[in-house]
């Protein structure tokens, strides 16, 4: 059994009730909600919340919200593996048998069906514990710097001062969309940026977090784009 879990506190600060906030015509939430269903790949689709207006939001938008999330992974400091681990403990305790969770972001409009499947695809593809999507870097990560207390810039890898561009590896970040993982890998919380996740590469001009008022005004300009209203 596959399950969906989209994690979805009520605590933003930066950006107030962004997971159910309006986004170009309806809650940011039914996004990520409207994209697992469509993929077809889910015999459930949860979103663990300790929000009773968020819990009511997914519900209309057709998602489960068969627990309230406990309080000690409801604060700033909860790490998403932790958040996982419980939807996926709390499946086991239900019975299911569950072959892999699929984490979809509440703030992520921009998933495509076809990548979540191309995700699941690329778990099953060997032995790995993770699969997610990723990007590449706009600008040679080995090529950049840092100011300096007294005003000045100090490269991170000074070494690379002559190197060209194009001789450079390509470095790549986490799109911060989806994660489809083994159940095991999720409560025995092993670390997702490691050598058992197999990426996902999406362009970057489909990569938006939305954690700051800034991003989501940039978020509204690209979904005119993207999503074609």
């Amino acid at each position: 059994m596959r399950i969906g879990v989209i994690p979805a506190r009520g605590g933003s600060k930066r950006i107030p009730r962004k997971n159910i906030k309006t986004f170009n015509g309806k809650p940011m939430i039914a996004w990520s909600i409207e994209a697992a269903k469509s993929s077809g790949l889910f015999e459930r689709i949860i979103v663990s919340t300790d929000d009773a207006e968020i819990a009511e939001v997914s519900k209309q938008w057709g998602a489960e919200v068969p627990f309230t999330r406990p309080a000690e992974l409801s604060n700033d400091f909860a790490a998403t593996t932790e958040v996982i681990a419980h939807a996926a403990l709390w499946g086991i305790e239900q019975g299911l048998t569950l072959e892999s969770v699929c984490c979809i972001y509440a703030t992520a409009p921009f998933v495509k069906v076809e990548d979540i499947k191309r995700g699941c695809e690329a778990l099953d593809s060997g032995d790995w514990d993770y699969a997610f999507t990723v990007a590449d870097f706009a600008a040679p990560i080995f090529r950049s710097f840092k100011q300096t207390e007294q005003g000045g810039l100090e490269m991170f890898f000074p070494e690379h001062f002559g190197t060209r561009s194009q001789d450079l590896p390509v470095a790549l970040h986490d799109a911060g969309q989806f994660y489809w993982g083994r159940p095991e890998a999720w409560i025995q919380g092993k670390r997702i940026f490691d050598n058992r996740s197999k990426p996902i590469v999406i362009p970057r001009w489909r990569v938006q977090d939305i954690d700051t008022p800034e991003d989501w005004d940039r978020a509204e300009i690209l979904a005119s784009v993207i999503l074609g209203r």
